[in-house]
């Protein structure tokens, strides 16, 4: 079978599969392995998290339409929602890169500029990697980091029937920047455009993640295939079905002016917003409102369901349908 049969996500639950069978992956420090935003063990002194992501020219980003120093931010960035997600601290992480081989040092340098950027935001320590030739450009971004207090950690598995739906910030800013860019606007024509700065340089939300754990929130995961996607893991991994109303889907005002009737659409499926999906109860709900610094917004509610089925309706209950699913590497 082709991984174009089984899609980026049946492809995981098979190697998953592989990795849960062979008892040498197993061990007493284990808290989570595959499956979640990072994996978590604990050591004598605290949980450890870790996870790894990458960027790959032409797949993820056109090298004309993003400056070295947005590309160095973007690669860290993707990896920190990850430790965001989970609610943890980022301590160190190691990049692994590739180039072609008439790549200009100092455009590298510029790279290394836009990591060292957004690390010195969250006081996270270069430590090292690794750099090979390759006939495109190839970021692979490794993050380090522990649990914000021991055995409070956020998760994909731990939704709950009754349990509503919120996210962080606006939806879609970041499809309308790659629509943008597939619409083969100049780089000059986009400086300032807040679409393609989302695209581009997305801000991890680290003290938000570190927050939700803190006030007891259980379930969370960042966006980065789209909501309705990865809501779909969150039911998944929890066992559980979910209601979206997408009257409350907080979708960001510039694509709504920019794109009109596709906007919600892109909201609900575009990717790569890396804000905070997660559930909670309601009394938890309204006390976490008062504690972030950036919007909240409830937006359905988790649901019993063997289905594990991402439900979408109206304000009057008419059912609706996306037009994408999301992203998915394998197209499946």
């Amino acid at each position: 079978m082709k991984i174009s049969e089984t899609g980026e996500f049946g492809l995981i639950e098979r190697l998953r599969t592989l990795i849960e069978a062979d008892k040498a992956v197993s061990g007493p420090h284990l808290i989570l392995g595959a499956g979640d935003d990072a994996a978590a063990w604990r050591s004598d002194a605290a949980v450890n998290l870790a996870t790894v992501d990458c960027l790959i020219q032409d797949i993820h980003f056109k090298i004309e339409k993003i400056s070295w120093r947005e590309l160095g931010w973007k690669a860290l960035a993707v990896s920190l929602s990850d430790i965001a997600a989970m609610g943890g601290v980022p301590k160190y992480a190691l990049f692994s890169l590739a180039f072609p081989e008439e790549t200009d040092i100092e455009d590298i340098a510029e790279l290394y500029k836009g990591i060292l950027e957004l690390a010195g935001r969250f006081d996270v320590k270069i430590i090292g990697g690794n750099i090979s030739r390759a006939p495109l450009v190839f970021i692979d971004s490794i993050v380090y980091g522990i649990a914000s207090k021991p055995d409070i950690m956020l998760t994909r598995s731990a939704a709950r029937p009754g349990e509503e739906i919120a996210v962080t910030g606006y939806l879609g800013a970041a499809a309308g920047g790659l629509r943008i860019i597939e619409n083969n606007m100049s780089l000059a024509d986009c400086i300032n455009n807040p679409l393609l700065k989302a695209f581009n340089t997305p801000l991890p939300r680290i003290r938000e993640g570190q927050k939700l754990a803190a006030e007891g929130i259980k379930c969370a995961m960042d966006i980065s295939d789209g909501l309705v996607a990865d809501l779909g893991h969150i039911c998944e991994a929890s066992r559980v079905s979910a209601i979206i109303n997408i009257d409350n889907v907080p979708v960001h005002p510039a694509i709504k002016k920019a794109f009109g009737n596709d906007a919600l659409d892109m909201a609900i499926s575009g990717g790569e917003d890396y804000e905070l999906l997660f559930t909670a109860g309601h009394d938890i709900m309204e006390s976490i409102k008062k504690q972030l610094d950036c919007p909240l917004t409830v937006i359905g509610k988790i649901v019993a369901g063997d289905e594990h089925r991402v439900s979408l309706s109206d304000n009057a209950g008419k059912a609706y349908t996306p037009s994408a699913k999301g992203w998915n590497h394998f197209g499946k």
